[in-house]
């Protein structure tokens, strides 16, 4: 099968109207402009990822795309097969571990086809899985990571992240346990076991058998009534679609808080201990730079073939500083 050359070629933003993927457009526009071909089920070029078939039908239409940056949630792991049996470079800014979990087991198809699939791009998962191998390496190798995410609860986020923040209420919470930390500008919080994909890519990436991710928002009142709510059976009810329905509506319409987003990284080491954080605004639009600058990296021919979580991409190790010298975020070490 004929490969895509990294450096030729348009790169097709499935989503490309959404919050995350209208900055990744924006993003590639500006540093190649005419490059990006954004796509969505009625705007640009069609492409709906619930259609079997419909990603390998738009890629065979234009014929010249050398990267796909998917910023919509699929059924399964279909539209990341279209790309890769192609030769086509994958930014999949998902994050449900199902999902990821299908991604991954194309990595043997995708050394044959020379396709680079780079998945946990994002906030998180994405920076905080960064943020976690820093931390890692600091203490020579850790046997437990925590990572706590403030969102901002103003911010208007897409259909898919809403609905994947329902299911995930739903999810059973696990024996990890509610953890206070210092979050840099928000003081210090208590934050809830959430199952951020991070924690699951973390342990078999990095190897540390005790990965936790906990959630908080930027309302303390909100945290409290949003998590007291899953203990009193919140969870067991979102369970049937007719609630799901509900909760993503009403999720959908409230905004009673800012923008701002914080997350830290700790690891632990027997009695050593390393942290690092950081804190920005627009989660939406530092998501799809993160896509966009990975994106950018895979057609350059930096990455090696195959399909890879960001934390295990050298060339992409030092997004954070990159982010920061753009004014998108701000780079914090907390006292340990």
């Amino acid at each position: 099968m004929t490969t895509v050359k990294s450096d030729a070629g348009r790169v097709l933003v499935v989503g490309g109207f959404g919050a995350v993927g209208a900055t990744v457009t924006a993003a590639l526009e500006d540093w190649s402009p005419g490059r990006a071909v954004p796509a969505g089920r009625s705007r640009g070029v069609p492409v709906d990822v619930t259609d079997p078939g419909g990603l390998g039908r738009a890629l065979d239409g234009l014929g010249d795309v050398a990267a796909v940056v998917l910023c919509v949630e699929p059924p399964d792991e279909g539209a990341a097969r279209a790309c890769v049996e192609r030769g086509v470079h994958l930014v999949d800014v998902n994050a449900t571990p199902r999902l990821l979990d299908g991604v991954a087991a194309l990595h043997d198809r995708a050394v044959r086809t020379g396709a680079t699939a780079v998945l946990s791009v994002g906030l998180a998962p994405g920076l905080t899985n960064l943020l976690a191998a820093r931390a890692h390496e600091e203490v020579g190798g850790a046997d437990r990571i925590d990572l706590t995410v403030l969102l901002g609860t103003g911010e208007r986020h897409g259909a898919d992240a809403v609905r994947w923040t329902v299911r995930s209420l739903a999810a059973p919470p696990g024996g990890a346990r509610p953890a206070r930390f210092a979050l840099p500008g928000h003081g210090t919080r208590t934050a809830h076991p959430f199952p951020f994909s991070d924690q699951y890519a973390l342990r078999a990436g990095l190897g540390v058998p005790d990965v936790t991710t906990r959630l908080c928002l930027d309302s303390r009142a909100l945290t409290a009534a949003l998590f007291g709510a899953r203990r009193a059976g919140l969870g067991r009810a979102a369970r049937h679609a007719r609630v799901r329905r509900v909760l993503t509506a009403a999720l959908g319409a409230v905004h009673p808080g800012g923008d701002g987003f914080a997350v830290r990284a700790d690891a632990w080491r027997g009695g050593r201990h390393a942290a690092h954080a950081l804190t920005g605004s627009a989660q939406s639009r530092v998501t799809g730079l993160v896509a966009a600058h990975a994106v950018r990296t895979a057609l350059s021919g930096a990455l090696p073939p195959g399909v890879h979580h960001i934390e295990g991409l050298p060339a992409l190790a030092g997004l954070p500083e990159t982010l920061a010298g753009e004014g998108a975020l701000a780079l914090h070490r907390p006292e340990v």
